[in-house]
């Protein structure tokens, strides 16, 4: 279940300020305010799903693709595309979710030693 009082809730309702990347009418993507790498941003889509699941079940095609399609073009934006970088997506309590809005990670700028 969606809670619409979560902080990226917040975030979209603009109560909470965020570093801005990107932000497009179905999207933000922000700097995480506790970075695990010298670029790790958040991106976010702009409707209520609490998770990967939640987002693919109850969204149709085309927004998801515009979705990834931003993430794409934020990745160009911060010159990771050739270095490298991870995308991540944390699921649920064992899957280390913090947050229940479904989000990704953006973390590059640097070697990534995360095995996952």
């Amino acid at each position: 279940m969606y809670d619409k009082n979560n902080i990226f809730a917040k975030i979209l309702r603009s109560e909470v300020s965020c570093k801005k990347v990107y932000e497009d009418e179905i999207s933000l993507f922000f700097y995480d305010v506790n970075p695990i790498a010298k670029i790790h941003v958040l991106g976010i889509p702009k409707k209520e799903c609490a998770d990967f699941s939640d987002f693919v079940a109850n969204t149709n095609s085309e927004f998801i693709t515009n979705f990834f399609n931003n993430v794409n073009y934020v990745i160009r934006l911060l010159r990771v595309d050739k270095t490298g970088y991870k995308i991540i997506s944390n699921s649920g309590v064992d899957g280390g979710q913090e947050v229940p809005h479904f989000h990704i990670h953006i973390i590059g700028g640097e070697k990534i030693d995360l095995k996952i």
